[in-house]
C-alpha cells in the first residue's frame, strides 16, 4: 500500500492510496453532513452528550501527539514535526502507542452518537477498519526505523487502551 523511494525513504501515495484517501474522505464527510442533517435523531439526550463528550476528548487527544513529538521528536531542521529522528515514548506516548489513530477513531465514533442515525453507522465502519489496520503498519515501519527499541516499547504501551496505558504507567512511575 505504501511506497518509500530509496534515496529519501519517504512515504509516497499510490494511486490505490489516493482513491482509499478520496472515498474514506467522503465518507467522513458523509457523516459530518449526517450531523446536521439528522442531529439527535433518535432523541435520546444521553446518546446526544456522549457524542460530544466524545468528540471534546478526541479533539483533545488528537493534539496531544504534536506537543509530544515536537518536545522530544528531534525532527530535522526544516522537516515536519511528525518526522521524528527519535523514538518517543513520554507525554501521550507513554500511555497508548497510536493517540492519533485512536483520536481518529473516536472522532467518527463521536458522529455516531451525535446524529444518531444508521447511516453514520455505516459510513463510519471503512474509516474505523482503516485505522486500526493503520496501525499495524505504523507498527511494522516503526520497527524497521528503531528496532529494538520500538519493540521494546510495544511490550510496555498499549496499541490504544488508554485504561490498560494509564494503569501501566502508573505502576512503572511507582517502581522507579
Amino acid at each position: 500500500m505504501n511506497k518509500r523511494t530509496s534515496d529519501q525513504n519517504q512515504w509516497k501515495p499510490t494511486w490505490k492510496d489516493i482513491i482509499l484517501y478520496v472515498l474514506l474522505g467522503i465518507l467522513f464527510i458523509g457523516q459530518v453532513v449526517l450531523c446536521f442533517v439528522f442531529y439527535n435523531w433518535a432523541n435520546l439526550d444521553v446518546v446526544l452528550y456522549m457524542g460530544w463528550v466524545i468528540f471534546a476528548f478526541s479533539m483533545v487527544l488528537g493534539m496531544l501527539p504534536r506537543k509530544a513529538f515536537q518536545k522530544k521528536g528531534k525532527a530535522r531542521e526544516g522537516e515536519s514535526w511528525i518526522q521524528t529522528s527519535v523514538l518517543v515514548d513520554s507525554g501521550i506516548y507513554a500511555v497508548i502507542r497510536h493517540p492519533m489513530y485512536l483520536s481518529f477513531i473516536l472522532l467518527v465514533i463521536s458522529l455516531i452518537f451525535i446524529s444518531q442515525h444508521w447511516l453514520s453507522l455505516i459510513f463510519s465502519i471503512p474509516s474505523v477498519i482503516y485505522f486500526y489496520l493503520s496501525m499495524g503498519q505504523e507498527e511494522r515501519s516503526s520497527i524497521n526505523k528503531f528496532g529494538d527499541e520500538y519493540t521494546s516499547y510495544m511490550q510496555r504501551v498499549p496499541r490504544m487502551n488508554l485504561i490498560l496505558g494509564i494503569i501501566r504507567l502508573w505502576i512503572y512511575q511507582k517502581h522507579r
